[in-house]
């Protein structure tokens, strides 16, 4: 997995590649600046270490002061940051610190409004695989800093059955006894299910997670009652803003939304030279 100065030195690549052929021409020799980074509508801050990171990486001495932290909700007309350098430097870097910016904060912004969605039931809403590629490390930290909890990293840390899984095993019951024979004892085995039936194929089997997908309210509900607390309940698909806390009022204990990383409007962020 990518580094987080990886990630931001690709972008940095992607966008200098072999020179900043208008800031040569526009602003040549060196020349002291300061911008603002200001928030053009209200948010919820994620990602100012990165957006700083970049300026770094181009140069050390570059001052970076956070005035809205991670996880601040920020007003509209709201600076978050003040960076100091060789104006250069600062048109350089920023289309990347912005682009990170602003689609960090759009995840944390999303995130919070699934979060507060919920607010009163038990239910964790945690995110899915469903990243920007090269991304993944970036978009899952901003689901955090939103109020949301991390699914599994990767396809490495975790055991999650899928349809297709159960297709090549031929079977829930012949998966789950597989990857119960492959794994240490500290990993869990989720299994998703898309019938009753198939959830009590799970729970016999002995699976530990149970992912109810693309299920109605009212199937939801019969299958949590079904499984009766002995093991944990998840779910997932088609699940929006309108139709979350639904979901939730149906007694599972986790909702998984794809939309948290791959559908979020990246956040109106602006950097002005003083």
């Amino acid at each position: 997995m990518l580094t987080c100065d990886e990630i931001i030195l690709n972008a940095l690549k992607e966008d200098i590649h072999t020179g900043d052929q208008t800031t040569q021409a526009v602003v040549p020799g060196q020349r002291p600046a300061q911008a603002r980074l200001l928030a053009k509508e209200s948010m919820t801050v994620a990602g100012m270490q990165v957006a700083a990171r970049v300026f770094s990486l181009l140069d050390t001495s570059v001052i970076f002061c956070v005035e809205s932290s991670d996880g601040q909700l920020a007003d509209r007309g709201t600076v978050l940051a003040r960076v100091t350098g060789d104006a250069a430097i600062l048109l350089q870097g920023e289309r990347v610190a912005l682009n990170l910016l602003q689609r960090m904060s759009g995840i944390a912004t999303l995130t919070a409004r699934y979060v507060q969605a919920v607010a009163g039931t038990k239910v964790r809403i945690v995110d899915t695989r469903k990243t920007t590629p090269g991304l993944r490390i970036l978009e899952k930290y901003a689901v955090r800093v939103g109020g949301g909890i991390n699914h599994r990293t990767g396809l490495y840390d975790g055991i999650l059955i899928k349809e297709n899984h159960i297709a090549a095993a031929g079977g829930i019951s012949e998966a789950v006894r597989r990857a119960r024979a492959y794994i240490p004892h500290t990993l869990k085995i989720e299994v998703e299910t898309e019938t009753v039936e198939q959830v009590q194929e799970a729970l016999t089997a002995g699976a530990d997670i149970i992912m109810l997908d693309n299920m109605d309210c009212p199937t939801m509900r019969q299958c949590v009652e079904l499984i009766a607390g002995r093991v944990l309940v998840e779910a997932s698909g088609g699940v929006n803003l309108e139709s979350v806390r639904a979901i939730a009022e149906t007694g599972v204990d986790i909702i998984s939304v794809g939309a948290l990383t791959h559908s979020p409007r990246a956040m109106d962020i602006s950097m002005l030279l003083d």
